[in-house]
Parts: C-alpha cells; structure tokens; sequence
C-alpha cells in the first residue's frame, strides 16, 4: 500500500499521545456521555399512537322498555329521598373523549342532585352523571322494593 503524504496507515505516530484534556471546557459527566448512544425514538408519539388504537372502547347498551321503567321507578324514589342524601351505587356509560363508544364504569356516592328535566344527577365528590347513560342504579333506600 502507498503512503500518501508521509502518514502512517498503523496510527503509531499519535497512538502513545497523551489524551487531550481542555483547560476550558470541564469534561461531559459520564451519564451525558452515554446519552449521545442511547436509542433515538424517530417516530415520536408512534407508541402512544399505537397503544391508543389498540384500547378497546365499547357500544352503548340499549336498555329494554322494562328496563328503563325500573330506572325511572328508582329514580323518582331518589327524588323523593334526596334530602336524606342517600348513598347510590350507578353503572353508566362514558363515552370516550377520543373515539366511538366507551366505557361502563360503576360508581358510588352520596346522592347530591337529581335534575329530573336536564336529566342528570349529581355525587357529593362532583361526578356530574347523565340520568339517560345509566344503565343501573343500587342502594340501601331499594331494599326489598325493587
């Protein structure tokens, strides 16, 4: 092999050189040093954008004509007892805020509210339900009525 310009090919010019050290600039900590070599996410928000897709959100029941009836009996009891402020059990439906349908949840508190034309109840916590996505609804107040 041909030297070009008198350098070496083996490096054994400047391989016993000591190692440069600036008296200018202090020297990167070692966890900074390894950073530069760490995995570099390209695709940012990709995993998110993934795991998002993968959550599952389901459909809205639709309630039979028995069904909603016992509701609005239970319901209009609550109306009757809301001074007492009677614990409740409610399993409703909340839609998801980023895509078609959602999630059942269950939920219990002291009954606060109960708006019977705008259709929503209220728990002492603040949790603000709508009277139409309540699938169920339990308490003590229902013992052997309903």
């Amino acid at each position: 092999m041909e030297k070009k310009h008198g350098h070496n090919d083996d490096y054994s010019d400047i391989i016993n050189l000591p190692h440069h050290v600036s008296a200018k600039r202090p020297q990167m900590p070692m966890i900074d040093r390894a950073a530069q070599f760490s995995p570099f996410a390209a695709l940012a928000g990709y995993h998110a954008a993934i795991e998002e897709t993968g959550r599952l959100t389901h459909e809205k029941i639709e309630l039979s004509e028995e069904e909603k009836e016992a509701l609005d009996r239970k319901q209009r009891y609550l109306m009757e007892k809301i001074a007492k402020h009677p614990v409740v059990t409610v399993t409703y439906f909340l839609p998801d805020e980023k895509k078609l349908g959602g999630a059942y949840v269950t939920k219990s508190g002291t009954l606060e509210k109960l708006e019977e034309y705008q259709r929503w109840m209220q728990l002492a916590d603040g949790t603000k339900i709508p009277l139409d996505d309540i699938a169920q609804i339990d308490s003590e107040l229902f013992r052997g009525m309903f």
